[in-house]
């Protein structure tokens, strides 16, 4: 059964960065802290979690984010350095799922609580910056190892170490892994992401991103 290996928060926070043009002042929620005990899990978000940029993050539909914890052996070994659970900005770091096994509208349970998979994480400029690693986005988005957001159906307490129970499945088919390939080819294959925007489980930001797909032909 998967385990929730780590939990994680925190709150938007300015940092200083310094390059060729001088000193820049960077806001983000993206640096989090480990966890010790039980926390609890309201609809928005974990209590002591925040995001600084809110057009694109957070909300009910994102008010997790998730990652597997078996990809951190894959980037140790591509990026040459220990990367600690929580480096991918997430607040879920979880043993035993993968995008490859987690499908659109699944609920878990854990702890107290009860969460729905949304949709697939879409890599931001703040995985690059917080790691120094202008390529570091791109080589996410590519890898398909994105993680994914959650939606809180029921809240409660939640800890370190604590199984995730699949309660239902209602869309096997969309797994993380096909919705985000979906999503990146929604232009050359409109088809399939018009298949994808039927599905009542998907997140809200997902459906932002697919809203100005052209008509599908109707066939003769």
């Amino acid at each position: 059964m998967p385990i929730l290996r780590s939990i994680q928060v925190g709150m938007p926070q300015q940092i200083e960065e310094e390059d060729d043009n001088g000193v820049r002042i960077w806001r983000t929620g993206y640096i989090k802290s480990l966890v010790v005990g039980r926390i609890w899990l309201e609809r928005h978000n974990l209590v002591g979690d925040g995001q600084a940029d809110k057009k694109h993050h957070g909300g009910l539909d994102q008010a997790l984010l998730a990652y597997s914890a078996d990809h951190y052996d894959e980037w140790n070994a591509e990026l040459g350095i220990a990367l600690p659970p929580g480096a991918f900005g997430e607040n879920f770091t979880i043993n035993g799922l993968s995008e490859d096994s987690v499908c659109i509208g699944d609920i878990y349970a854990v702890g107290e609580a009860r969460i729905q998979v949304t949709q697939p994480r879409q890599p931001c400029a703040n995985i690059a910056r917080r790691w120094n690693n202008p390529q570091l986005t791109k080589r996410v988005e590519q890898s398909g190892r994105t993680g994914w957001y959650l939606r809180v159906l029921q809240e409660g307490y939640v800890e370190a170490g604590l199984p995730l129970a699949l309660l239902e499945r209602p869309f096997p088919k969309w797994t993380i892994t096909n919705t985000h390939k979906v999503i990146r080819n929604r232009h050359s294959n409109p088809a399939s992401a018009h298949e994808l925007l039927a599905v009542p489980a998907l997140g809200a930001r997902a459906r932002e991103i697919l809203a100005h797909l052209r008509p599908v032909a109707a066939n003769p």
